[in-house]
């Protein structure tokens, strides 16, 4: 090895981006936000140990209710530090709703807590039972998609005692409070 060869290795350098220097803000996942362990919170505030996330009609994306319901759970173990199940019960038949209601309750007695995620009462025929079977349920509203008259007959088919409230979402994904 010459020593030109020496003192050119040693003043190589990675190329420079010639692009501006811009710091970018890095997404925060849900369960990390203030409005979500918000949300979390003021959820929690009432009691229950299974909780059914309903849509309050159609419009919105086939997970909806899934991705809440991660999000949620998310949250939650943050707070509590213990496991939270999540159930994705968007597209159960009716043939596996029984056995899906007995796991949920299987999960319960043991002392977890459990969020189910289910698809709109007009295309899920297990919905409303689903729902009906666990002790709470919270309508998840996306907004400017749908419409209130289908929130209104997803609350008259649960039941208005079995809600503890509702959330509106942006389509955009953020909870609009």
């Amino acid at each position: 090895m010459t020593p030109d060869n020496t003192s050119r290795q040693m003043i190589e350098r990675p190329p420079v981006s010639e692009g501006p220097l811009a710091l970018r803000e890095r997404a925060l996942e849900p369960w990390l936000r203030v409005d979500w362990q918000k949300f979390w919170l003021t959820v929690r505030g009432r009691e229950w140990r299974s909780l059914a996330l309903v849509p309050a009609g159609q419009g919105a994306p086939p997970d909806f209710t899934l991705t809440i319901a991660v999000s949620l759970a998310r949250t939650g173990m943050m707070h509590l530090g213990v496991p939270i199940r999540v159930v994705d019960a968007t597209r159960v038949p009716l043939r596996q709703m029984m056995e899906l209601i007995d796991e949920v309750n299987n999960c319960i007695a043991t002392g977890d807590l459990v969020i189910i995620a289910l698809g709109t009462t007009s295309e899920s025929p297990v919905t409303v039972s689903v729902a009906q079977a666990a002790d709470s349920a919270l309508l998840c509203v996306m907004m400017e998609r749908m419409a209130v008259a289908d929130a209104k007959t997803t609350v008259d088919h649960v039941g208005q005692q079995k809600f503890i409230g509702s959330v509106v979402f942006h389509p955009n994904g953020e909870s609009a409070g």
